[in-house]
């Protein structure tokens, strides 16, 4: 529990508690959600007896990242509305949140009421908002502009009120008003102004200057998740090595009121396009519950065909729309973010996991600022003389230490000289394309021995991989900087950092193994150039050497007698043989 805590993300967003049969039974805002988490299981939060309890019974930890506190606060009151979890009644945060509240009455009254968790009736009720304050400024307005709903206006005698029809289409106007359709309203007030204006009352015609304004910043400023207020369901699909995880986050009247996670076999990681199309079938068939919009982060191709299905199913329009600006755009990219943490919380769990972790470890990982713990690191650097005999080399390291098990060398296949850019973009693609397509285990975080050259290469190949998700640095051998993809500007680590210290030593092991690597290769192809050089020794008497004696180097020092036992080359190509190979 206290591991998955460590990996949880420092962002602002909701955190749910869950019981042993997958239930929400507290839900919570935080400006740092790990945090936040984190204070739940402090010895001084458990003398509280009533956290004591709520703690006992926390089989599973959730969340959702959002966008800023506000947000985390008014999303937080949704849930809390929509699943009822019955902790959130005994540890009661200090926060209430504003509500309008249009009664259901014969003649409506339209009011302001606080509340945690509203009661499911027939009245109409609209938020929770943010600023209470304001909304009372707002609902001076509507009195304002439709007196026949000021409380003073409806004590008068039966006789003096509206009819009931006059006064429930006054109430349908500020309904669609509260819902954002406000141009009746607008054209009234600026109505008003204008006729003030033109009879040089400039004081009435300020005042209506102002409640326009009142007017439209309230739109703007409080729906917090979407400046309309229509349905929509935003969706996100992630996969890696077979692993799954599609995330829906479902907006009502502006409003975020829930997000769900499904896990998804895939059979076909790179098949983006149709693991989407199958959860949209999947999810849309088993739900009542539809928008009018489905936002994705891909153009799903077959897309009318997709859009008339579900449309058939509601009996009403349903677009499927992938935006590419704006505020769709930014509800797309927090639906990304989200399923990425979540997908590779996934992945940490099928990893092996162990209670004790290195301050090397910790320390890397706060001053990276990365979401996980980085036990697996693969480091990787590229050496070769002018562009000749280049190769690449990998290292592993596991819980700080090295795993040599999984070292790798890569001869470096292009033939645009030296170009140690292109030569770092294929080693990084040669190794996760083949790690993906064979179902591996990807690392926590990968080490570049270079600059931001060398980075930007490594991160492009990653990206054509749909790999976004797992970390990359470079550590510059000069003044030891160390640069991520995001910033011009190296990180600012303490030179005596454990992590830091940690990053050299495998940076200058992935140089080592490189080097030597590339000297090995380098000096094979100088003794082969000799041998090919004697006469009487071509491809066929070569490759006996090789399958004789494994390697070059084992020729080395051989007298001309040994290698004639061994290969039954003729004696005097044997003397040439043990001459040239003398060191």
């Amino acid at each position: 529990m206290i591991n998955k805590i460590g990996e949880m993300p420092t962002k602002p967003g909701i955190y749910f508690f869950k019981d042993a049969k997958n239930q929400i039974i507290y839900i919570g805002k935080a400006k740092s959600i790990r945090k936040r988490v984190q204070s739940y299981f402090s010895s001084s939060h458990l003398k509280d007896p009533k956290t004591k309890v709520l703690v006992k019974n926390i089989a599973k930890i959730d969340y959702l990242v959002v966008r800023s506190e506000t947000e985390a606060l008014l999303t937080e009151a949704n849930l809390i509305k929509q699943h009822k979890p019955r902790y959130n009644v005994y540890l009661k945060d200090d926060k209430t949140f504003p509500y309008i509240k249009i009664t259901n009455d014969d003649y409506p009254k339209i009011e302001i009421i606080r509340s945690k968790n509203l009661q499911k009736d027939k009245h109409i009720y609209f938020g929770p908002y943010s600023d209470a304050k304001y909304l009372r400024k707002v609902m001076k307005l509507i009195n304002r502009i439709f007196p026949e709903t000021n409380e003073n206006y409806r004590k008068l005698k039966i006789a003096s009120r509206p009819s009931k029809d006059v006064y429930l289409s006054i109430i349908k106007k500020i309904i669609l008003f509260l819902k954002g359709r406000s141009n009746e309203v607008r054209d009234k007030i600026y109505s008003q102004m204008k006729l003030a204006s033109e009879n040089m009352m400039y004081e009435d015609a300020a005042k209506y200057r102002d409640q326009l304004d009142v007017i439209n910043n309230f739109i703007i400023n409080e729906k917090k998740i979407s400046h309309d207020f229509k349905d929509r369901d935003i969706i996100c699909v992630s996969s890696i090595t077979g692993l799954g995880l599609a995330m829906l986050i479902r907006i009502r009247n502006g409003h975020l009121i829930g997000t769900n996670k499904f896990n998804m076999k895939i059979n076909n990681d790179n098949d983006i396009n149709g693991n989407t199309k199958i959860f949209i079938q999947q999810y849309y068939s088993n739900t009542t519950d539809f928008p009018t919009e489905v936002l994705l982060d891909i153009d799903v191709d077959k897309k009318d065909k997709l859009e008339t299905w579900l449309t058939d199913i509601k009996k009403s329009n349903i677009k499927i729309l992938n935006p590419k600006r704006g505020e769709k755009k930014e509800l797309v990219k927090m639906c990304r973010k989200n399923c990425d943490l979540h997908l590779n919380e996934i992945v940490i769990k099928n990893k092996t996991s162990t209670d004790y972790l290195s301050k090397k470890i910790k320390s890397l990982k706060n001053a990276l600022n990365i979401d996980t713990y980085p036990r697996r690191i693969e480091a990787f650097d590229i050496s070769h003389i002018s562009g000749n005999f280049q190769v690449g080399g990998m290292v592993s390291y596991k819980d700080g230490v090295p795993y040599k098990k999984d070292y790798r060398k890569f001869r470096i296949k292009h033939k645009k000289g030296n170009n140690d850019y292109l030569s770092i973009s294929e080693v990084i693609f040669r190794r996760y394309s083949r790690i993906k397509n064979s179902n591996g285990v990807f690392p926590d975080l990968i080490l570049i021995d270079g600059g931001k050259g060398q980075l930007s290469s490594a991160k492009k190949s990653l990206d054509s991989l749909n790999l976004h998700f797992i970390p990359v640095i470079a550590l510059a051998k000069k003044i030891e900087e160390v640069f991520t993809p995001n910033s011009n500007n190296p990180l600012s680590i303490s030179k005596i950092s454990p992590g830091l210290l940690l990053l050299r030593e495998i940076r200058d092991e992935v140089h080592r193994f490189s080097v030597k690597y590339h000297r090995t290769l380098r000096n094979k192809n100088l003794l082969q150039s000799k041998l090919l050089k004697i006469k009487g020794i071509g491809e066929n008497r070569f490759k006996d050497l090789i399958n004789t004696y494994g390697s070059l180097s084992n020729i080395k020092n051989k007298t001309e007698i040994e290698i004639f036992k061994d290969t039954k080359i003729p004696i005097d190509i044997c003397r040439a043989i043990a001459e040239e190979m003398k060191d």
